[in-house]
């Protein structure tokens, strides 16, 4: 099942929690074990696990990524937003997770987060929910 989420990010650079929402989807695919596949399909933007609990985490992501790609910089890209295409090469444009009785099989700290570096701005991010094999013993073939 193919589906879509819409976020519009809050600000300049922010990272957005989506788990939620990404377990939504799964919720209505009605998988209850396979693979989740989110990608965002935008230049300037990137998806992260990291921790959900502590939301300084994020503020500390953030600011190690504007120590490594400073936004003040010396960049040849002429529309002035080189360093967010930098950061979303950096954090990637996508993930895979593995789904368990439902819900994504995120360790109990861990939280699916959008990476916005351009913004604010409206955003996309495609979720592939895929059940696993059924019928299968968990044997390889011989």
């Amino acid at each position: 099942m193919l589906s879509r989420i819409k976020v519009f990010t809050r600000g300049r650079e922010v990272l957005e929690e989506i788990t939620h929402r990404v377990n939504d989807v799964i919720r209505r695919s009605g998988v209850e074990d396979g693979v989740c596949y989110l990608y965002v399909p935008h230049t300037t933007a990137g998806i992260i696990i990291n921790e959900n609990a502590d939301p300084s985490v994020a503020r500390d992501i953030l600011d190690r990524l504007e120590a490594l790609v400073p936004n003040k910089g010396s960049y040849q890209h002429l529309e002035g937003n080189a360093p967010a295409h930098i950061k979303s090469t950096l954090t990637g444009l996508s993930l895979t997770v593995p789904i368990d009785e439902g819900r994504l099989a995120l360790g109990q700290w861990q939280g699916v987060f959008l990476c916005e570096f351009d913004g604010p701005r409206d955003r996309t991010i495609v979720v592939q929910v895929l059940p696993a094999r059924s019928g299968g013993t968990g044997e390889p073939p011989e």
